[in-house]
């Protein structure tokens, strides 16, 4: 078991007496045998799997789902399983804690994929009753073997067989493990590892798993057709989520303590639409909005300011957009406020015209920090003497900065910060190709006490974030359907404020 150890209540007592036992096991209906349906994601992950066969021939990799992370007690964090598990899988939400999928080389070439988990306990097993984390009396019922091999098309075995099948030639055998997703099974690897060759490298072998963590990660950066879907249901899902925000800002206002009312209605729609939300979402009103990740949510919404909302939905398959919309708590931009709007705009609008294959990643951020740079020149806030080409020279350069300090883009998918364990050549310096899928999210941030920003500038904080996915001569911003420009955000505002409630 890899799940952290909860702390066991000694003043409970299950009742154990055989006749007990007896009558809980009895009387229950027949579970039935249909065959569940093959998953839709099923041949992708196939195919995936084939890819990493290919990749390590003659290893055998593990990549562990991860387990239960105590939260206080005897209470647990919502699971989440680790990306490369759910990606090699298809498993998302539905995957079971302690789970773990192990591709062992076969003699004649390639691999057999064995998922290894917890299966659904017969009911005549203590388990059934007493187990408060695992037992279905408490948690509900997990898949059987048979479940899993036939929505999967992949052999599933007990998680107690795991050990045996990992020491199994393990001298001969290279072993590698995805070693963040689960550090208990690593250091069962290690031990293997140090039985079969006391004499091997340790930090070679750990190198070796980092390498195969930086490959799981950048095997994810092209997604196929059945992720790109994924994520257009992610998107719709926040689109969604975004309209009850508009709708409930009269009441954010009144309420106080309005970013969490925000948060917790955006929450809503991401439960019902989706697993939940894809990170913890940022409602940050007024000078709120010049942290860049303020996630306390502890503010009030005020009439006059701007909120600005950076959320998403994950979707049971674990992939999720990731959104930024500023927009005006009354429904109208004031001056300043628009001007500072407009030039964000007119920054993003220059990295998606980046965006295309052939280019390099980061061109989208120098083509977004190019207009970022000449708007703060032409308005005066560099220092005396700065010109738009000092500032703009990556190695001395840099005074604009203070009003743009972050990147203008990222890989996206069933990460929110997608393929970051690739090497910087293979990242920032990477070329875009077709089926990637990223976002392009430049912002300006005048803090309340930034006495070298404009009076009126101050306490105003504009990002604007969209999902964009290459393509064969350009891109798809995936999320065009949330208004962007000033006068439509206004119109959009004023639709949904009119009409029901989102």
């Amino acid at each position: 078991m890899t799940s952290d150890e909860q702390v066991k209540a000694s003043h409970r007592n299950t009742p154990t007496s055989e006749e007990f036992r007896a009558f809980i096991a009895s009387g229950w209906a027949d579970r039935g045998t249909t065959p569940v349906p093959r998953a839709e994601v099923a041949d992708y992950a196939a195919r995936r799997r084939a890819a990493l066969s290919r990749q390590y021939p003659g290893e055998r990799i593990i990549i562990p789902a991860g387990g239960l992370k105590v939260r206080s007690n005897d209470t647990d964090y919502p699971f989440r399983p680790h990306t490369a598990f759910a990606y090699l899988t298809g498993l998302g939400a539905d995957s079971e804690p302690d789970s773990v999928l192990v591709l062992d080389p076969k003699s004649d070439g390639g691999h057999e994929a064995v998922l290894f988990f917890r299966p659904l306990a017969p009911r005549d097993s203590e388990e059934f009753f007493a187990d408060s984390r695992f037992g279905e009396f408490w948690v509900g019922p997990r898949p059987t073997i048979d479940d899993l091999e036939s929505r999967l098309g992949i052999s599933a075995r007990h998680i107690d067989s795991l050990p045996d099948v990992l020491a199994k030639n393990a001298g001969p055998t290279p072993v590698r493990v995805v070693r963040a997703a689960d550090g208990l099974l690593a250091d069962l690897v290690d031990r293997i590892r140090s039985q079969a060759e006391p004499s091997a490298s340790v930090p070679d072998q750990h190198e070796a798993d980092e390498e195969l963590a930086r490959h799981l990660s950048g095997m994810r950066i092209v997604k196929d057709e059945w992720e790109v879907g994924e994520m257009r249901r992610a998107i719709a899902a926040t689109h969604q989520g975004f309209e009850a925000i508009i709708a409930g800002l009269p009441e954010a206002v009144r309420k106080g303590r309005g970013e969490r009312w925000v948060e917790g209605l955006f929450g809503l729609y991401a439960r019902h639409e989706g697993n939940g939300v894809g990170y913890e979402s940022i409602c940050a009103s007024g000078d709120h909005a010049n942290t860049i990740h303020w996630t306390k949510n502890t503010g009030p919404v005020r009439e006059g300011d701007l909120i600005l909302v950076d959320a998403g939905v994950e979707v049971d398959s674990l992939y999720t957009a990731d959104i930024t919309r500023t927009l005006p708590v009354t429904g109208r931009f004031t001056e300043p406020q628009r001007k500072i709007y407009e030039a964000v705009l007119e920054a993003q609008q220059a990295g998606m015209a980046a965006v295309k294959p052939g280019n390099k990643f980061s061109d989208i951020h120098a083509a977004a920090n190019q207009v970022i740079a000449t708007r703060l020149h032409e308005w005066g806030l560099l220092p005396d003497g700065v010109t738009l080409e000092q500032t703009l020279d990556r190695e001395n350069g840099g005074w604009h900065r203070r009003w743009m300090v972050h990147g203008t883009s990222h890989h996206l998918g069933m990460d929110v910060h997608d393929c970051q364990m690739l090497l910087r050549q293979d990242y920032m310096d990477g070329e875009l190709k077709p089926g990637m899928i990223l976002t392009v999210e430049p912002a300006l941030y005048f803090k309340a006490d930034d006495l070298l920003a404009p009076e009126e500038f101050r306490g105003i904080g504009v990002r604007i974030e969209d999902n964009v996915l290459v393509t064969e001569d350009g891109y798809e911003n995936l999320s065009s359907a949330m208004p962007r420009t000033p006068d439509d955000v206004e119109a959009w505002i004023a639709r949904v404020q009119s009409g029901p409630a989102a």
